[in-house]
């Protein structure tokens, strides 16, 4: 038997299932898709209770439905921020599934919210600090600490450069370093499985900004040199670490 949860209640235990019966017999118009986006993902960041056990559901219904297939996007993505992200995986696995293989085929269409499925795709795989992250890379900036000499380092990768800068509130970005974007060679582990992955959907802007942000960055105060990517994993992974099957065979990033 399902549990949607305790206290919030009443409410949620009651119309969730309700609402979910609408939509799978067709008989839920929008009102009906409205009301299912605000209970299970409160402005698609916040689970609530009843969010995981309708998953399976809201994965079915994706076959056909657009709308299902983003709200269980939006659920997959906030799970580990609520502290359900291990849950999800071990008590839907054929849904979560199906779900990366839903998603992977929408990618390949090339959609206009391409970064929506890419970024849905990483926290499937458990890579949930990069699907928060994650931007187009048009001004993308980053925060990281010098592995060093513990400077708080802004990484810019986009239209407004690729560098790295010490950030004065009053005078922007100083000091600034060229970014060393990583060859195509030096990419590995889920580097370079997102950047595969945009290569294959002709992504060019996407796949190149992942060449920077898996490259190396120059401290502006020690001038010493760090990679990136390891150093953001490394103080972003969700405090309760649930590594995915893709990302347990990828130890650099899932530590």
């Amino acid at each position: 038997m399902t549990k949607w949860g305790r206290p919030y209640a009443l409410r949620t235990a009651e119309l969730l299932p309700v609402l979910l019966d609408q939509v799978e017999a067709g008989t839920g118009g929008e009102s009906v898709w409205r009301e299912l986006e605000t209970m299970l993902c409160v402005e698609g960041e916040t689970l609530v209770p009843g969010s995981l056990a309708a998953l399976p559901r809201l994965v079915a219904l994706a076959r056909r439905e657009t709308q299902a297939l983003e709200m269980a996007g939006a659920i997959v993505r906030s799970a580990m921020s609520d502290g359900q992200g291990e849950r999800m995986f071990v008590e839907s696995p054929d849904a979560i599934a199906e779900l990366r293989e839903l998603v992977d085929r929408r990618l390949r269409t090339r959609p206009a919210d391409y970064l929506w499925g890419f970024r849905t795709l990483l926290a499937i795989e458990g890579q949930f600090h990069w699907s928060a992250a994650l931007g187009d890379f048009s001004d993308d900036f980053y925060t990281v600490d010098c592995p060093h000499c513990g400077l708080d380092t802004t990484i810019a990768i986009g239209g407004y450069g690729n560098y790295s800068a010490r950030r004065d509130w009053e005078a922007g970005d100083v000091d600034r370093r060229d970014l060393r974007p990583a060859s195509v060679a030096e990419l590995d582990g889920t580097g370079r499985w997102m950047y595969d992955l945009a290569v294959r959907d002709a992504q060019d802007r996407l796949a190149e900004g992942i060449t920077y942000l898996m490259g190396r960055a120059e401290c502006p105060r020690c001038a010493s040199v760090f990679r990136m990517g390891d150093e953001y994993a490394a103080a972003n992974l969700p405090p309760s670490v649930f590594c995915s099957d893709r990302a347990i065979r990828d130890r650099s990033t899932c530590r």
